[in-house]
């Protein structure tokens, strides 16, 4: 007899990803962020910056590349995609559907200024890379100093 162990808090966390995407709507009107689609779920980003590069590196798993659009704007870095449901096949019956679909968006605040007409992007095994290289301005300079 095999034991299936379940997250104790699965609930608790499915509840704050929905109370969260509620509030997300609801302030986009007030924010300026939303732009007039329904976003469907929100796929998690990790961001981080190397010396040279501001990374972002976003999970998408499901999601065809072709489907997947970047963009700067105006110090903004702006995630736009689809993950579409495949259709129905003959003699399956769901009992259970738990992966999100549709239409998803992230607006995420720059922390350094960029080279945006540089910026690359590389998507494998369901995970996005955006290399998006740091300005001159904004990238870690070691100064001499003389002690007299």
């Amino acid at each position: 007899m095999a034991i299936v162990k379940d997250l104790p808090f699965k609930d608790l966390l499915f509840l704050q990803e929905r109370l969260g995407r509620i509030f997300d709507d609801a302030l986009s009107k007030y924010t300026g962020q939303g732009d007039g689609f329904k976003c469907g779920w929100t796929p998690p980003t990790d961001i981080y910056e190397t010396e040279k590069d501001l990374v972002l590196k976003v999970e998408l798993p499901g999601v065809d590349a072709g489907d997947v659009s970047v963009e700067i704007n105006d110090g903004l870095l702006i995630l736009k995609g689809q993950r579409k449901m495949r259709s129905n096949v003959e003699g399956e019956h769901y009992h259970r559907m738990e992966f999100s679909y549709g239409f998803f968006q992230r607006v995420f605040t720059l922390p350094v200024a960029v080279e945006g007409k540089k910026i690359k992007a590389n998507f494998k095994d369901g995970v996005l890379m955006v290399l998006v290289p740091k300005a001159d301005s904004a990238k870690t300079r070691q100064i001499k100093v003389d002690v007299k």
